[in-house]
């Protein structure tokens, strides 16, 4: 163990997100919700999530086993609940509030190698939890947070998070007053019995106080809300106050969360734990974004064209989430409610008359040649049918295939991610990136994080971003997350057949967003502008591709 001077104590704020019984229980909207609170009551709050995971970070990770990467604005790819940090707090969340076990094994063996344990043995107890206090105060330090929220990965009882469990244990026995645990944990009722049952959150209860750690706070998550009998069960057999079983039933939308949270008093029962003076609450603004979406009654039927979907008999929908939050965001901004298809682009060709039934459609991010041919003929629909089209980084790129082929008639044109022997590469490798690839050194090698843009005048690109910023903000930054670009060895022959370079790098030379400007909305955009929409304040381009299937539904 170490010392007591290594856990010293200091005047932040740590609340411990842990699940129970199983995952995907809502441990990172938990965290979100309960930031938001917080914030409402005027601290500076932020986040951080700790991975269980060997891979130093979340890049490598297949989307549909992990759901989406979500990258930062300081380029990190991250846990997809870093993405749910940033909307819900609407600031953004950096590198130093995200870490796995393969960047703190990385870290701590660099260390080693760099003699800068003095030559003592490193062992995996203490020096691992060690590194993780250490990265927990670096993220204090960097959001100046007066309290930070600490989710950690997976469920109690795995091998793959007991070291974070440990460093949580570690700064509650050096620092009681100012930490505080949170176990999620879902309560099942099943069909045939039609009771709710408390006994497996027991079971995950005394799971973490094996570790050494007995929760202040159990979220209950089920599918219905947490009855009187079932507080008072929990309470009399896991050691905590009943008011301290905070209800989470099922919700439509996760805004609703942290003012269902407020019904249980969660944000005056953390302050009397943690010792902090009331503050007058001031969720105002989210109540009245929440509210504006209840009352929306015109729908809008947007497809969402991708391959992440299926996994076995299941659709997952995770592989997307940013986009998806993005369309709730510009509907609510529209008072409409998004109907949301999800399309696989393997079943597309077979059924492209299919889209005529939908106001809109995206083609979001995606990698290899997989789907390729798909998303194609969805975007050459699209154009020729006067449908709403939004690409999304891959989804712009086959856009420009689409019209390298149909437009410009130059056959077989393709991005050489699909095939690298193309008369036409309209879309190439980066030239920095060809070196990387030819080395193998693909993780957090590409082009990552916020970069500016250059936006055209006079193009509906620019009248979307106006309307946000006004007319004198020539230049946006967004986020990027790519290896392979726009060729300019076809960009005069391109645009001599309509296709419009709507933004461009501050140097002109990347293509950053295309669009068709005598279509209704035809925009595709290198960049990922869903990473930075937040229910707040949701993105310019998402607000006006949902207000276009708006209007031409109406004229239907």
């Amino acid at each position: 163990m170490g010392d007591k001077n290594s856990f010293e104590k200091d005047e932040t704020k740590y609340i411990f997100v842990v699940g129970g019984v199983m995952s995907g229980v809502g441990k990172g909207v938990t965290c979100a919700s309960i930031a938001t609170i917080l914030k409402g009551r005027g601290f500076n709050v932020s986040a951080i999530k700790m991975d269980p995971y060997i891979n130093v970070d979340a890049g490598t990770m297949n989307p549909v086993e992990h759901g989406e990467v979500f990258v930062t604005e300081d380029g990190d790819e991250t846990d997809q609940d870093i993405g749910n940090y940033e909307r819900f707090l609407n600031k953004n969340i950096y590198r130093e509030n995200y870490m796995t076990t393969g960047r703190v094994y990385q870290s701590v063996i660099q260390k080693e190698r760099n003699l800068e344990y003095g030559g003592k043995c490193v062992e995996v107890v203490p020096h691992i939890p060690m590194e993780i206090r250490d990265r927990i105060h670096k993220a204090v330090d960097k959001t100046g947070s007066d309290i930070m929220i600490i989710e950690i990965g997976g469920t109690v009882g795995e091998y793959q998070n007991v070291l974070f469990l440990e460093a949580a244990r570690m700064m509650k026995l050096y620092n009681p007053e100012n930490v505080l645990f949170v176990m999620v944990s879902y309560l099942p009722i099943p069909s045939k019995v039609g009771e709710m049952k408390t006994k497996p959150t027991q079971y995950a209860i005394k799971t973490l106080n094996a570790s050494g750690i007995q929760p202040n706070f159990v979220v209950a998550r089920s599918r219905k809300s947490v009855d009187e009998p079932r507080r008072k069960k929990i309470a009399i057999n896991c050691n905590i106050a009943k008011e301290d079983v905070i209800s989470a039933p099922d919700v439509d939308s996760i805004y609703d969360i942290p003012l269902n949270f407020e019904k249980d008093d969660l944000g005056d029962r953390i302050s009397e734990k943690l010792g902090l003076k009331k503050r007058s609450k001031d969720l105002e603004d989210w109540r009245a974004m929440v509210q504006k979406g209840k009352r929306a009654k015109k729908e809008v039927d947007i497809g969402v064209v991708g391959k992440y979907f299926s996994t076995g008999d299941f659709c997952l929908s995770d592989s997307y989430i940013s986009v998806i939050e993005a369309i709730k965001h510009a509907c609510n901004k529209n008072n409409c409610v998004p109907k949301l298809h999800w399309v696989n682009t393997e079943d597309i060709e077979d059924d492209k008359k299919s889209l005529k039934n939908y106001d809109g459609i995206i083609v979001p991010q995606g990698w290899g040649s997989r789907g390729s041919e798909g998303k194609i003929s969805t975007i050459k629909y699209c154009r020729e049918n006067q449908i709403p089209y939004f690409g999304l980084c891959y989804g712009m790129q086959m856009a420009v295939v689409d019209f390298a082929r149909h437009v410009c008639g130059f056959k077989h044109a393709n991005s050489e991610e699909i095939d690298s022997k193309t008369p036409h590469p309209v879309i190439h490798i980066m030239p920095e990136q060809k070196e990387l690839l030819a080395k193998k050194q693909y993780g957090g090698t590409i082009r990552l994080g916020g970069w500016p843009c250059k936006i055209v005048k006079g193009t509906h690109l620019a009248k979307a971003y106006e309307k946000k910023f006004g007319e004198k903000k020539r230049t946006v930054s967004e986020r990027h997350r790519h290896r392979y670009e726009f060729n300019n060895e076809y960009r005069e022959e391109l645009e001599k057949k309509g296709l419009t370079i709507a933004g461009t790098s501050p140097d002109g030379k990347i293509v950053e967003a295309i669009e068709i400007t005598d279509h209704p909305f035809f925009i595709g955009t290198q960049f990922h502008p869903e990473y930075i929409s937040r229910p707040l304040d949701p993105h310019p381009l998402f607000v006006e591709f949902v207000k276009v299937c708006l209007k031409l539904r109406e004229k239907k």
